[in-house]
């Protein structure tokens, strides 16, 4: 277990959030982020489930994430209380609607901070209800090259 400084754990979080943006600019592919897990880590998904190990996350983001690339996930916040970070972030539809707001619903991310720039876990939670209806409100429909989550993924 670690022992990291809360500015530690932040600027790392902001390391990996900017990694991020360049995925979503299309910079870097969704498995640029595997780099801030541990080789043993695990990542909960509310839609695909449990992942472990870095192998398995680095082929959990390039799956999961295919087909929404006009998709964002905007930072809004983040905390750190001991080795733990617990962040909020927008899952943000393509597409504004008539009165310019963003189709977009609330997320949370609980990050296990490992040491030496790593999290040894990811936890992600999202009201899969809300984003169906984000989804329907829109008229967004994906892409060929998007992926369904597995039907009866593990939980944890």
């Amino acid at each position: 277990m670690s022992n990291a400084s809360p500015d530690e754990i932040r600027e790392t979080y902001e390391r990996y959030v900017a990694t991020r943006n360049r995925v979503e600019a299309g910079e870097v592919g969704w498995d640029a982020l595997a780099a801030f897990f541990t080789e043993d880590a695990f990542f909960v998904d509310p839609a695909w489930g449990r992942v472990d190990g870095i192998e398995a996350i680095r082929g959990f983001l390039e799956e999961s994430m295919a087909g929404l690339e006009d998709w964002t996930f905007p930072h809004q916040w983040s905390v750190v209380e001991g080795q733990r970070l617990v962040a909020f972030w927008m899952n943000r539809l393509g597409g504004e609607r008539a009165d310019g707001t963003p189709f977009e619903a609330p997320g949370l991310s609980i990050m296990e901070y490992a040491g030496d720039g790593r999290f040894s876990s990811e936890i992600d939670m999202l009201n899969m209800v809300h984003v169906g209806e984000l989804i329907a409100e829109s008229g967004w429909r994906p892409p060929a090259n998007f992926n369904m989550p597995p039907r009866n993924p593990r939980r944890w």
